[in-house]
């Protein structure tokens, strides 16, 4: 499984931030990594709700976006 791409719809390269945002609703164990675009219909919310919930994380200093 390359980590740079999207388990649903194979989009590569992931960014850090999608990267991030999976580790942080899936759990840091995972090894399948979604676009936020899938990572939005997975988890029943929009894109914009996750962009703002990474702006949350990187605010609060998360190192998983830094």
């Amino acid at each position: 499984m390359i980590i740079n791409e999207c388990s649903s719809c194979r989009k590569k390269p992931l960014s850090k931030d999608e990267v991030g945002i999976c580790k942080k609703m899936l759990g840091k164990n995972k090894k399948t990594f979604f676009c936020l675009d899938c990572l939005a219909s997975y988890l029943d919310t929009t894109v914009d709700d996750l962009t703002e919930k990474i702006e949350e994380f990187k605010e609060e200093g998360c190192k998983l976006f830094s």
